[in-house]
């Protein structure tokens, strides 16, 4: 019956879409409803500083998968376009995933949800099920869904859908004797908000104040669309009340496949982990949206800081919180040892497991010492964060940013031209550049290729693409000819 034996557990990785850090409960959101996700967190290790390596969808998700950067995997953008049919592209072709290392090892695999890596339509090595978003988003009822290749359209709320069929999914592998993975990813709390979502939902929050998500004078930088941000919807309100009522959905299907894990006894065997792909603004910044929100892109925390629970009775600290600043390009060594693999292949690049801060009867000695900073990137736009500072270059004309966050946790003044920081701000862009050019694949690097935040097309070619290539836009990859972005709200310099 799947795995019984808690040492080598089956896995359940639980990925929500455009969640930011402060949409929990238990991460003080007093206004939010999720309560199975407070109680996995009190069952298992919150990470209270858990970092995206790109705020936004398809690189993220890639470097959650690879354990790289996207200036190693090569996806530095959202994949515009369904990715999925006969002309559909994997853009992580032959390169190797987390899952693969579960497939080896003898897990039956299984996905239901977003993928938005390409090929979203054809399963991926190992996986006897696969349930799947055609391309990244989409309205939440008759959302187009492909089964193991066959378009099958959602029939119902997709948050709902996704969650019977992980119940199947478990119900199915439940007389097995292989452990199993699956990844559920939800496409909440994306976009659309206004009239998707369960009227009962909506409700709940009739009367809310949304404190938690002010509504500031609007970024200058942010992109607008007949008026309305790129990222938002018009009407502010129903938004909001779409975006919260679209976590506390999911968090109800949360809980219906946490419950069946109890029925089937499985419960102990099963590591569980809840993250996001990126964090998002609703109203945080002047921004509705994420990284691409503005233009030039943003980093602030809100949008490249997002939630992550990790639970497993008996084998992961319950009721714990850590803030040490931990990566996504982390998270793939992390999985593996926690699940009692080798983490070892996933280490050869920038991320190392941090299982020995959530494992508990482990030795009493501290665990290894952690890399005090965290690297975010976006296209020409990249990011050094340590615990008191964070610097965002942007290549090759800015403009550039420098925050205290211990004075400034609001990232509110920009100190960068402040000439009583110039030496630490030359420090931070030298780090910066050197850990970039150790990790980055010159045929990949995104530091010079033309990323807007509007899509990525089609996969970098590896013998033309890259910060050392001539082609400017290999393959016409991040040329889109139907968007405009804004004059950049700043001169060169």
């Amino acid at each position: 019956m799947a795995s019984h034996d808690p040492r080598r557990p089956n896995v359940l990785l639980i990925l929500s879409d455009d969640q930011g850090h402060w949409a929990l409960g238990c991460a003080g959101n007093d206004e939010i409803l999720t309560p199975s996700l407070d109680a996995l967190a009190e069952s298992g290790t919150r990470l209270e500083n858990f970092f995206c390596t790109s705020p936004v969808c398809s690189p993220a998700r890639a470097s959650l998968f690879t354990g790289q950067i996207p200036s190693r995997h090569g996806v530095h953008d959202w994949l515009s376009g369904g990715h999925a049919g006969p002309d559909g592209q994997d853009f992580l072709a032959g390169q190797r995933l987390f899952t693969d290392e579960f497939a080896d090892a003898g897990y039956r695999l299984g996905l239901s949800g977003k993928w938005h890596l390409g090929a979203n339509d054809r399963p991926r090595p190992g996986f006897t099920h696969w349930y799947a978003h055609e391309s990244g988003g989409s309205a939440y009822h008759d959302a187009p869904m492909y089964r193991h290749g066959t378009r099958e359209p959602a029939a119902g709320y997709l948050t709902d859908v996704l969650a019977d069929d992980s119940v199947d999914f478990l119900n199915g592998e439940a007389g097995r004797e292989e452990p199993f993975y699956l990844s559920l990813h939800f496409t909440a709390p994306h976009k659309p908000w206004k009239g998707q979502h369960p009227p009962q939902v909506e409700r709940l929050y009739a009367d809310c104040a949304f404190d938690t998500c002010p509504q500031e004078e609007p970024h200058p930088w942010q992109p607008l669309v007949d008026g309305v941000p790129v990222g938002g919807e018009a009407d502010v309100r129903a938004a909001l009340v779409g975006y919260f009522a679209s976590v506390t959905a999911m968090d109800t299907a949360v809980g219906q496949v946490l419950r069946t894990l109890g029925d089937l006894g499985l419960t102990d065997s099963t590591l569980v982990v809840f993250s996001s792909d990126n964090g998002f603004n609703c109203g945080h910044h002047g921004i509705w949206g994420k990284g691409n929100g503005t233009f030039p892109q943003n980093m602030y925390d809100s949008s490249v800081k997002v939630p992550a629970i990790i639970a497993q009775p008996g084998r992961i600290s319950a009721g714990s919180v850590r803030h040490e600043l931990l990566s996504a390009y982390d998270f793939a060594a992390t999985l593996l040892e926690c699940a009692g693999l080798d983490a070892e292949p996933f280490e050869t690049g920038p991320g190392r497991s941090f299982a020995p801060l959530l494992l508990t009867g482990r030795p009493s000695q501290p665990p290894p010492p952690r890399p005090v900073v965290v690297y975010d990137e976006y296209g020409p736009v990249r990011m050094i964060r340590t615990a008191e500072w964070k610097y965002v270059h942007r290549y090759p004309h800015g403009p550039h940013e420098l925050y205290d966050l211990a004075a400034d946790p609001g990232e509110r003044v920009n100190l960068v031209a402040d000439p009583a920081h110039r030496e630490r701000v030359g420090d931070l862009r030298r780090r910066l550049d050197a850990w970039f050019t150790e990790h980055r694949d010159p045929a990949r690097d995104g530091s010079r290729l033309p990323v807007t935040g509007a899509g990525q097309r089609a996969p970098l070619d590896a013998g033309r693409g890259g910060a050392d290539a001539p082609d400017a836009d290999p393959l016409g990859a991040f040329d889109d000819p139907e968007w405009q972005p804004p004059h950049p709200p700043f001169s060169p310099s």
